[in-house]
């Protein structure tokens, strides 16, 4: 067909892949707002299933080695994208001030992992869980007040509400048999969920005029230091030798999946509206919940499948807004 040699053709020629997108708008099938949206949808998906494949990885293996082998997976196949859509050249071009954003970005990311595992060390996973989700929230919320995404402001505040509502119905209650560690767990929580809202607000502000596939390399670089700071100060580094080869497999296709999501995430970031993109990336919950059905046999009870829909609900009418 004309179209498709035309199309390969170009990228021989290393013509970027946004512009093929351009050019090509029939080939896509999106462009503009469309497009933005669909990647978010897609790093949902990736997300989804990266999930389920971690879970795969870590019956034996210690996870914050296995986050530190992910993170290898990730960073490698975010610059072979790079080079792939000829956006390394754009290295150059990054200004100080746009480097020390997307360094900030990725020191956020590290941050609130390492928040995340220790409020989970020392308290409940049913009030973690919940506050740690809380910066879903928190992005939209930021989103509003730092880039006046105020268009139909009470429709959008109402469908961050039944995120919220969503959030917490689908955390299951269990059992309480920990000792009660006052607040500190609360703390690291709050600090972690504080840290993953401003993960995608310094991503939007240092990844404007660089190439989205460029950003998230160079930012997925500092999360990889900071997983291998964590496993060095941890004492854990013996261990990587031991990882059985099956879940090596699961870690790798997990990182993959983990690049694949991260890649489409900070393109929707880039070029559409943070208070949208994030409530859509989150949507992660909904392939996670169908795949562990599929995979891991796990059910969903009613509680948490009504916080499911509202989840969706509230997603939906942002994405509308």
């Amino acid at each position: 067909m004309p179209v498709v040699a035309a199309l390969s053709e170009e990228l021989q020629g290393g013509w970027k892949m946004q512009r093929c997108m351009e050019r090509f708008p029939i080939c896509f099938r999106t462009k503009g707002k469309e497009m933005w949206i669909f990647m978010a949808l897609l790093s949902a998906f990736f997300a989804g299933i990266t999930s389920i494949l971690a879970k795969c990885g870590i019956h034996k293996t210690d996870s914050d080695v296995a986050t530190a082998l992910r993170t290898i997976v990730v960073l490698v196949f975010s610059w072979i994208m790079v080079f792939l859509t000829g956006a390394a050249s754009g290295v150059r071009d990054v200004t100080p001030k746009q480097f020390l954003l997307l360094v900030l970005s990725g020191l956020a990311t590290g941050a609130s992992w390492i928040c995340y595992f220790k409020a989970l060390s020392i308290g409940n996973v049913n009030k973690v869980v919940p506050v740690d989700k809380s910066s879903t929230v928190l992005s939209v919320l930021i989103a509003i007040v730092l880039f006046q995404e105020t268009r139909h402001l009470a429709f959008r505040l109402f469908c961050t509400a039944l995120l919220a509502a969503g959030i917490f119905l689908m955390v299951e209650k269990r059992r309480q048999d920990e000792e009660n560690t006052g607040g500190r767990w609360l703390v690291y929580a709050v600090l972690s969920a504080v840290f993953a809202a401003l993960t995608s607000i310094l991503a939007k502000v240092g990844m404007t005029g660089i190439d989205s596939n460029l950003g998230t390399a160079i930012r997925t670089g500092i999360v990889l230091v900071m997983a291998w700071v964590v496993v060095l100060m941890k004492g854990k580094q013996k261990s990587v030798s031991t990882v059985d080869k099956k879940e090596l497999l699961f870690l790798f296709l997990s990182g993959v999946a983990t690049g694949a999501s991260w890649l489409c995430y900070y393109y929707a970031i880039q070029n559409g509206i943070v208070s949208v993109v994030v409530p859509i990336d989150k949507l992660s919950i909904v392939v996670t919940v169908m795949f562990s059905g599929i995979v891991l046999k796990e059910k969903i009870g009613k509680k948490a499948l009504a916080g499911l829909l509202l989840m969706v609900a509230g997603t939906i009418g942002m994405a509308l807004a």
